[in-house]
């Protein structure tokens, strides 16, 4: 680069920030379209690209999305620190009781996380217990805090966990957990948004 060229200023992609924003977020046009108030298929458009949203528009993405006008036209690559926190005190989670486990969902007073952290209560003593493979999209880690389970996942042959192992899944390949012994397991779960 000669001293006369200076540093290369990348195009906004505007269409693309939108794109990213709502696949981060795992939300559809359709569900875009109803948050911002913008036809499904004006979004569209603006994703690929094939027009330039009016400032109108550009209000209501912000207030759809969540995000400030800087948020929405920041690169598409850049991940700055937004320096947001949550806490969950003690039992304070919110409860979210299945027929197998008791959730307590936790740090839920932050919207647009990438993780989505829970302790689990596991309740289920046999595979049995469900009536299909859990399965979603993302990934999953699991620490078992109190007592042993027993793993049970789609490619592989059960695994034991004691207090403290931990484990690393594909969590779109069906999986399980019960509980050995009398007393429910206690897990720390942390999946992808």
């Amino acid at each position: 680069m000669t001293q006369s060229e200076g540093p290369r200023v990348q195009p906004l992609r505007l269409g693309d920030r939108i794109r990213s924003i709502r696949r981060r977020n795992q939300w559809t046009l359709e569900q875009v379209s109803r948050k911002t108030g913008l036809a499904r298929s004006t979004l569209s458009k603006i994703e690929n690209g094939q027009m330039s949203p009016t400032f109108d528009a550009v209000q209501k993405l912000v207030g759809g999305l969540g995000v400030n006008i800087p948020q929405l036209f920041e690169p598409t690559e850049r991940n700055p620190s937004l320096g947001r926190r949550a806490v969950t005190r003690q039992g304070a989670g919110r409860a979210h009781p299945t027929p197998t486990y008791e959730h307590e969902l936790l740090c839920t007073a932050l919207s647009n996380k990438r993780m989505v952290p829970f302790k689990t209560h596991v309740r289920a003593r046999s595979f049995d217990d469900f009536p299909d493979w859990v399965r979603h999209e993302g990934e999953e880690f699991l620490l078992v805090l109190e007592g042993e389970i027993l793993l049970y996942t789609e490619h592989y042959e059960p695994l034991r966990l004691q207090v403290g192992d931990s484990v690393y899944y594909d969590s779109g390949m069906g999986h399980a957990c019960v509980s050995v012994g009398e007393k429910d397991a206690l897990l720390l779960w942390v999946t992808t948004a």
